[in-house]
């Protein structure tokens, strides 16, 4: 109260002390030289300017600064039009003084009244161009109502409007490094990357101590996928310089080039630095995940909940975590726990899916999933999640043996988009192909060709069915023409062509077009693909030696939870126990493969294998009976079934399984025929046969 007294008391004096003091105040704020000299008002005619009135024009300023306080401090909002209209007032008498048009646009701003403000900004502008506060103002009204308006083409403007100021100020002002940081990012959200690139550059030389700037420039890199210049940018701050903020974007860098252990370390910096600071320990526990840490990974998702008892990601990812260790029970557990807190969550219930798939709680799983379909049919904008669920659902219909359901499911993807069209047709193409149904599988293959002719993949889908049917020539002609010279297309055709050629038993050319890709691989994981592919490329020679050093060097180059690692894994777990050798070595790389695919039927199938190659039959018999659950068509697993009721004395169930083996390569497409394998468990059946008529002729 007394703060307003003095205001009062110091209107009350105006009219005795506004002469002197206009002479000094006005004149601070409009840097004006027209303030410090005396007022004077010689005769005009009529047409002439009238001459200002400082001491009326700073009555109405101290009574609208009055009223401004009170809508500020007591929320007196019916007072904001009259500090309006004495602001406006102070102006007419002194409509010189800029100072006061900022004033009165600025009160329209925290009143609301945008456009006001916008047009008293811009009328400052006119008289004033390289007025700094004025183009501030605007910078500041376009960043707000960028802020509250949604993603659209109004956006789009309001978004240039803000860059048009900041372009200004900083011309203005070229040494303000808030001010070329903030215009980076304007440039950033344009997708204008090489100005942004140049102003966060600026900063950084304004001020190369700039937490802000280094980080900003160092995620503009990371965005653009350059990696490595993103780490340059964050390793030239000397590590006794570096914050917890700057350690979590070195970790955040790190773990987008897969670089896990190099994460890890940069992340347990932040939260040293900084323990309360929940981001980082959720990087340090994300990468832990990554990098196959589940235990240390669980340890700091606790932390997070101890902290946060209300964070429902973090119970989703403990429950991942706890399905990776086959904990089933405490995976749902903890998802019950994230959905109590989020109880409308697809994410929560999707995950619980997945847990009842894993288990064989197929009911269960299709209901959840059905119910998710439900909510997302009523929002047709919602594609992205429509087809994940869609592709989980046709997933679980297609373990089943539900072959016409899975299919049906996966039509449903054709109408999301063309990336979710494009992964629907290839799962109906797989399904058809589980099935054995190899006509129709080219028949969909050919479909999804005339529906989206300019899909190179979907293309090379179909050489690769076409392929696999005999017709080797003609889809290695299609391939071949769709070489361009250009890096990142050709290597894929060259890959393309070198499963073909291996498929087809075409060793050389086989080899020749994988040492093309090779040339063309930049990224670390392309590099491992091309070494997977050349390891089972020496597999099927009987080259042993050869794919297992090529299989190592996939895993010593792989993140150990990457989909390629558990192929990778299970490959040469499989090639090793097959033949009776490295056992031990060989049940670790296939477990670790069932950690990240616990439901995968041909890693099931090679544990079971591992374990009968041991002389553990019982796990044997344990894990080719879940393998054939999953792909009871397979006539290797069939074999294996068949072997290990033989070795366990039960010749009848053995041959069963043989014979069905049998019958299974018989419908197998030519590509995919290995006739030795064949030849084999022929004969194993026929002996079994023999076998079977003699005891049984013995018992008449």
């Amino acid at each position: 109260m007394n703060r307003i007294f003095r205001l009062f008391l110091t209107i009350a004096l105006t009219a005795t002390a506004a002469s002197s003091f206009a002479q000094d105040a006005p004149a601070a704020q409009s840097g004006s030289n027209e303030a410090s000299q005396p007022a004077q008002t010689p005769p005009a005619p009529p047409t002439a300017r009238k001459a200002p009135d400082r001491s009326a024009s700073y009555y109405h300023y101290t009574l609208a600064h009055f009223y401004e306080e009170m809508v500020t401090a007591y929320g007196r909002s019916d007072l904001a039009n009259k500090a309006i209209e004495e602001y406006r007032l102070a102006i007419e008498a002194d409509p010189s003084a800029e100072y006061l048009t900022s004033a009165l646009a600025e009160l329209y701003v925290k009143t609301g009244r945008i456009r006001d403000a916008v047009v008293e900004a811009q009328d400052i502008l006119k008289r004033d161009p390289n007025n700094l506060e004025a183009h501030k103002l605007l910078g500041r009204i376009y960043l707000r109502s960028l802020g509250d308006m949604p993603g659209g083409s109004g956006s789009d403007n309001i978004l240039k409007l803000a860059i048009e100021q900041y372009e200004e100020i900083v011309k203005i002002e070229p040494d303000s490094v808030d001010d070329h940081l903030l215009l980076g990012r304007l440039y950033r959200i344009n997708n204008d990357m090489q100005k942004a690139e140049s102003e966060l550059k600026t900063a950084i030389k304004l001020d190369p101590t700039s937490e802000e700037a280094v980080t900003s420039l160092a995620l503009l890199y990371t965005d653009e996928g350059d990696t490595a210049q993103a780490l340059k940018v964050l390793a030239s701050v000397p590590d006794s310089a570096r914050s917890a903020k700057l350690y979590s974007a070195l970790g955040a860098a790190y773990e987008q080039r897969k670089d896990y252990k190099s994460a890890i370390d940069a992340y347990r910096h932040a939260v040293i630095l900084d323990r309360d600071n929940l981001d980082a320990i959720r990087g340090l526990a994300e990468n832990y995940f990554n990098d196959g840490q589940f235990d240390q990974a669980l340890e700091q998702y606790k932390v997070i909940i101890d902290s946060n008892p209300e964070d429902a990601q973090s119970y989703v990812r403990i429950s991942e975590i706890y399905r990776r260790e086959a904990k089933y029970d405490e995976a749902l557990e903890s998802l019950k726990k994230a959905d109590a807190l989020v109880p409308d969550s697809a994410e929560v219930a999707y995950n619980m899916a997945a847990v009842y798939q894993v288990q064989g709680r197929y009911d269960d799983a299709i209901s959840l999933l059905q119910d998710l379909l439900k909510k997302t049919d009523a929002n047709q904008a919602d594609h992205t999640n429509r087809a994940i669920f869609l592709e989980r659902l046709g997933i679980i219909y297609r373990e089943q043996g539900n072959y016409t359901a899975a299919v049906d499911t996966f039509r449903k993807m054709l109408t999301l988009g063309d990336d979710n069209a494009r992964g629907g047709y290839q799962e109906i193409i797989d399904t058809y192909r589980d099935a054995k149904n190899w006509p129709q599988a080219t028949a969909v293959a050919k479909e999804a060709v005339q529906k989206m002719p300019d899909d190179r993949d979907l293309r090379m889908v179909l050489d690769a069915q076409l392929a696999d049917t005999g017709e080797f020539n003609k889809s290695i002609a299609d391939v071949r023409s769709m070489l361009t010279g250009k890096g990142d297309t050709d290597r894929e055709v060259y890959l393309r062509l070198a499963i073909i050629y291996t498929r087809a038993k075409r060793w050389s050319e086989a080899e020749d077009a994988l040492a093309q890709s090779e040339k063309l691989s930049t990224k670390s994981e392309d590099k491992a693909y091309v070494w997977f592919l050349r390891g089972d490329l020496y597999q099927r020679q009987k080259m042993y030696d050869q794919a297992d050093a090529e299989f190592r060097k996939v895993l010593a180059s792989t993140p150990p939870t990457d989909p390629q690692a558990a192929a990778t894994l299970n490959y040469l777990g499989y090639m090793n126990a097959d033949r009776g050798v490295k056992l031990e070595e060989s049940l670790n790389f296939v477990k670790q493969a069932l950690a990240l695919e616990p439901t995968n039927g041909a890693y099931l199938d090679s544990l079971g294998w591992v374990y009968f190659k041991m002389g553990k039959y019982d796990l044997a018999e344990e894990n080719l009976t879940k393998a054939e659950a999953h792909m009871g068509s397979d006539p290797t697993i069939q074999e294996h079934l068949g072997d290990m009721y033989q070795k366990t004395g039960r010749l009848k169930l053995a041959a069963a399984h043989w014979e069905r083996s049998v019958q299974e390569w018989n419908k197998t497409v030519p590509a995919e025929q290995d006739t030795e394998a064949f030849a084999k468990v022929q004969q194993k059946l026929d002996a079994a046969k023999v076998r079977l008529a003699k005891e049984e002729s013995e018992k008449h």
